[in-house]
Protein backbone atom coordinates (compact mmCIF):
# COMPACT_ATOMS: atom_id res chain seq x y z
CA UNK A 1 0.00 0.00 0.00
CA UNK A 2 2.92 2.41 0.60
CA UNK A 3 4.14 4.40 -2.64
CA UNK A 4 7.37 6.08 -3.27
CA UNK A 5 7.58 9.71 -4.04
CA UNK A 6 11.10 10.65 -3.74
CA UNK A 7 13.61 8.94 -1.84
CA UNK A 8 12.79 9.03 2.10
CA UNK A 9 9.10 9.22 1.00
CA UNK A 10 6.22 7.40 0.78
CA UNK A 11 2.35 7.84 0.79
CA UNK A 12 -0.27 5.22 1.16
CA UNK A 13 -4.35 6.35 0.53
CA UNK A 14 -7.37 4.69 2.39
CA UNK A 15 -11.60 5.15 1.27
CA UNK A 16 -13.38 6.53 3.98
CA UNK A 17 -16.29 8.32 4.12
CA UNK A 18 -17.16 11.76 5.37
CA UNK A 19 -20.39 13.32 6.20
CA UNK A 20 -21.89 10.96 3.72
CA UNK A 21 -19.79 11.50 0.61
CA UNK A 22 -16.87 8.50 -0.23
CA UNK A 23 -13.20 9.83 -0.87
CA UNK A 24 -9.75 8.76 -0.17
CA UNK A 25 -7.30 10.06 2.77
CA UNK A 26 -3.78 10.07 2.01
CA UNK A 27 -1.21 9.56 4.87
CA UNK A 28 2.23 10.56 3.89
CA UNK A 29 5.19 8.83 5.49
CA UNK A 30 8.99 10.20 5.89
CA UNK A 31 12.03 8.40 7.21
CA UNK A 32 13.89 10.58 9.70
CA UNK A 33 17.64 11.19 9.46
CA UNK A 34 18.13 8.43 12.34
CA UNK A 35 15.74 6.18 10.19
CA UNK A 36 12.65 6.62 12.29
CA UNK A 37 9.47 6.83 10.74
CA UNK A 38 7.09 10.58 10.81
CA UNK A 39 3.67 9.49 9.80
CA UNK A 40 1.54 12.58 8.55
CA UNK A 41 -2.50 12.45 8.94
CA UNK A 42 -2.56 8.64 9.76
CA UNK A 43 -4.85 6.52 8.22
CA UNK A 44 -6.68 3.23 9.16
CA UNK A 45 -3.93 0.94 9.24
CA UNK A 46 -3.99 -3.34 8.82
CA UNK A 47 -1.92 -5.96 9.28
CA UNK A 48 -0.06 -5.38 5.90
CA UNK A 49 0.18 -1.69 6.18
CA UNK A 50 1.72 -2.03 9.18
CA UNK A 51 3.90 -4.68 8.39
CA UNK A 52 5.10 -2.41 5.74
CA UNK A 53 5.83 0.48 7.93
CA UNK A 54 7.18 -1.80 10.36
CA UNK A 55 9.49 -2.47 7.03
CA UNK A 56 11.12 0.42 6.81
CA UNK A 57 12.07 1.67 10.58
CA UNK A 58 10.66 2.68 13.67
CA UNK A 59 7.31 4.96 14.34
CA UNK A 60 9.06 7.95 16.30
CA UNK A 61 6.17 10.90 15.16
CA UNK A 62 2.70 11.08 14.69
CA UNK A 63 0.89 14.41 13.08
CA UNK A 64 -2.58 15.32 13.44
CA UNK A 65 -1.87 18.07 11.03
CA UNK A 66 -5.23 20.39 11.38
CA UNK A 67 -8.49 19.70 13.77
CA UNK A 68 -10.23 17.50 11.51
CA UNK A 69 -7.65 15.18 10.26
CA UNK A 70 -7.19 12.97 13.60
CA UNK A 71 -9.60 9.77 13.05
CA UNK A 72 -7.08 7.23 13.43
CA UNK A 73 -4.50 9.16 15.52
CA UNK A 74 -5.85 7.19 18.94
CA UNK A 75 -5.61 3.65 17.18
CA UNK A 76 -2.15 4.63 15.52
CA UNK A 77 -0.83 5.74 18.87
CA UNK A 78 -1.94 2.95 20.20
CA UNK A 79 -0.20 0.41 17.65
CA UNK A 80 2.94 2.79 18.22
CA UNK A 81 3.20 3.61 22.03
CA UNK A 82 6.83 4.52 21.57
CA UNK A 83 5.87 7.35 19.02
CA UNK A 84 4.86 11.02 19.97
CA UNK A 85 1.54 12.09 18.86
CA UNK A 86 1.72 16.29 17.68
CA UNK A 87 -1.56 17.33 17.20
CA UNK A 88 -3.20 21.11 15.86
CA UNK A 89 -3.38 23.81 18.26
CA UNK A 90 -7.36 23.35 19.62
CA UNK A 91 -7.29 19.73 18.54
CA UNK A 92 -6.67 18.44 22.14
CA UNK A 93 -10.38 20.74 23.18
CA UNK A 94 -12.01 18.66 20.61
CA UNK A 95 -10.28 15.28 21.37
CA UNK A 96 -9.72 15.38 24.89
CA UNK A 97 -9.14 11.40 24.82
CA UNK A 98 -6.01 11.96 22.34
CA UNK A 99 -3.56 11.90 25.34
CA UNK A 100 -1.29 12.38 25.83
CA UNK A 101 -0.46 14.90 22.53
CA UNK A 102 1.92 17.44 22.03
CA UNK A 103 0.57 20.48 20.47
CA UNK A 104 2.66 21.51 17.55
CA UNK A 105 5.12 23.86 17.67
CA UNK A 106 5.24 27.27 15.70
CA UNK A 107 8.53 26.04 14.54
CA UNK A 108 9.90 22.50 13.97
CA UNK A 109 10.84 20.87 17.22
CA UNK A 110 13.89 18.74 17.64
CA UNK A 111 12.36 15.37 16.36
CA UNK A 112 12.47 16.70 12.64
CA UNK A 113 14.02 20.21 12.66
CA UNK A 114 16.13 20.46 9.95
CA UNK A 115 14.78 17.94 7.79
CA UNK A 116 11.39 18.82 7.64
CA UNK A 117 9.75 22.40 7.74
CA UNK A 118 6.20 24.07 8.86
CA UNK A 119 4.08 27.13 8.94
CA UNK A 120 1.28 27.25 10.47
CA UNK A 121 -1.66 28.27 8.75
CA UNK A 122 -3.10 31.49 10.33
CA UNK A 123 -6.34 33.02 10.49
CA UNK A 124 -8.18 29.63 9.85
CA UNK A 125 -9.39 28.77 13.66
CA UNK A 126 -11.79 26.31 12.50
CA UNK A 127 -9.56 24.35 10.84
CA UNK A 128 -5.84 25.40 12.59
CA UNK A 129 -3.69 23.66 9.76
CA UNK A 130 0.24 23.40 9.63
CA UNK A 131 1.77 22.62 6.79
CA UNK A 132 5.22 21.29 6.29
CA UNK A 133 7.72 21.36 3.62
CA UNK A 134 10.23 17.82 3.09
CA UNK A 135 13.25 19.64 2.22
CA UNK A 136 15.20 16.75 0.54
CA UNK A 137 12.30 15.55 -1.63
CA UNK A 138 11.25 19.65 -1.87
CA UNK A 139 7.84 17.98 -1.01
CA UNK A 140 5.07 20.53 0.24
CA UNK A 141 2.80 18.31 2.65
CA UNK A 142 -1.14 20.11 2.55
CA UNK A 143 -4.10 18.55 4.60
CA UNK A 144 -7.30 20.46 3.52
CA UNK A 145 -6.37 24.07 2.93
CA UNK A 146 -6.05 23.25 -0.93
CA UNK A 147 -7.49 20.53 -2.70
CA UNK A 148 -7.36 18.77 -6.28
CA UNK A 149 -10.18 16.63 -7.20
CA UNK A 150 -9.67 14.67 -10.16
CA UNK A 151 -10.20 11.07 -11.82
CA UNK A 152 -13.11 8.84 -11.66
CA UNK A 153 -15.73 9.42 -8.59
CA UNK A 154 -18.73 8.67 -6.60
CA UNK A 155 -21.13 11.47 -7.50
CA UNK A 156 -21.65 12.62 -4.16
CA UNK A 157 -17.77 13.43 -4.24
CA UNK A 158 -17.99 14.38 -7.86
CA UNK A 159 -20.85 16.99 -6.79
CA UNK A 160 -18.58 18.24 -3.32
CA UNK A 161 -15.52 18.57 -5.57
CA UNK A 162 -17.40 20.74 -8.15
CA UNK A 163 -19.48 22.87 -5.18
CA UNK A 164 -16.03 23.49 -3.41
CA UNK A 165 -14.19 24.45 -6.58
CA UNK A 166 -11.67 21.70 -6.86
CA UNK A 167 -12.99 19.27 -8.99
CA UNK A 168 -10.09 18.97 -11.78
CA UNK A 169 -9.05 22.57 -10.20
CA UNK A 170 -5.73 23.20 -7.67
CA UNK A 171 -7.43 25.66 -5.59
CA UNK A 172 -8.60 26.87 -1.80
CA UNK A 173 -11.82 25.00 -1.24
CA UNK A 174 -14.47 27.22 -1.27
CA UNK A 175 -15.66 25.97 2.11
CA UNK A 176 -11.88 26.72 3.60
CA UNK A 177 -12.18 30.42 1.81
CA UNK A 178 -15.57 30.99 3.90
CA UNK A 179 -14.01 29.85 7.24
CA UNK A 180 -11.06 32.91 6.85
CA UNK A 181 -11.66 34.52 9.51
CA UNK A 182 -8.33 36.66 9.28
CA UNK A 183 -7.45 37.55 5.68
CA UNK A 184 -4.14 39.36 6.42
CA UNK A 185 -2.88 35.97 8.57
CA UNK A 186 -3.63 33.74 6.10
CA UNK A 187 -1.83 35.75 3.38
CA UNK A 188 1.28 36.49 5.79
CA UNK A 189 0.84 32.56 6.41
CA UNK A 190 0.55 31.80 2.52
CA UNK A 191 3.84 33.77 1.54
CA UNK A 192 6.06 32.00 4.15
CA UNK A 193 4.92 28.82 2.32
CA UNK A 194 5.66 30.14 -0.88
CA UNK A 195 9.28 30.88 0.14
CA UNK A 196 10.08 27.11 -0.13
CA UNK A 197 11.60 25.56 -3.27
CA UNK A 198 8.72 23.49 -3.87
CA UNK A 199 8.91 20.45 -6.80
CA UNK A 200 5.64 19.07 -5.61
CA UNK A 201 2.28 18.95 -3.55
CA UNK A 202 1.18 16.40 -1.72
CA UNK A 203 -2.56 16.89 -0.29
CA UNK A 204 -4.49 14.70 1.89
CA UNK A 205 -7.69 13.87 -0.74
CA UNK A 206 -7.30 12.80 -4.33
CA UNK A 207 -4.09 14.32 -6.01
CA UNK A 208 -0.44 14.64 -5.90
CA UNK A 209 0.93 18.10 -7.46
CA UNK A 210 3.38 17.04 -9.15
CA UNK A 211 4.05 19.32 -12.68
CA UNK A 212 4.20 23.19 -12.19
CA UNK A 213 3.75 22.76 -8.31
CA UNK A 214 5.20 26.04 -6.77
CA UNK A 215 3.07 28.30 -9.54
CA UNK A 216 -0.12 25.71 -9.46
CA UNK A 217 0.20 26.59 -5.18
CA UNK A 218 0.50 30.16 -5.49
CA UNK A 219 -2.16 30.71 -7.73
CA UNK A 220 -4.10 29.25 -5.32
CA UNK A 221 -3.40 30.62 -2.27
CA UNK A 222 -4.06 34.27 -3.79
CA UNK A 223 -7.38 33.58 -4.11
CA UNK A 224 -8.14 34.25 -0.73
Amino acid sequence: MLHPIAPGIWHAQRGMTAAGIPMTSRMTVIQLADGSLWLHSPIQLDDALRAELDALGPVRCIVAPNKTHHLFAKKCLAMYPQATLFGAPGLSGKRADLAPMTPLPATAPPQWAGQIDEVFIAGVPVVNETVFFHRASGSAIFTDVVQLWRGPLNWKAALYAHLTGVRNRFAVPRTVRFMVKDKAAFRASAQKVLAWPIKRVLVAHNSVIDGDAHAGLKRALEVV
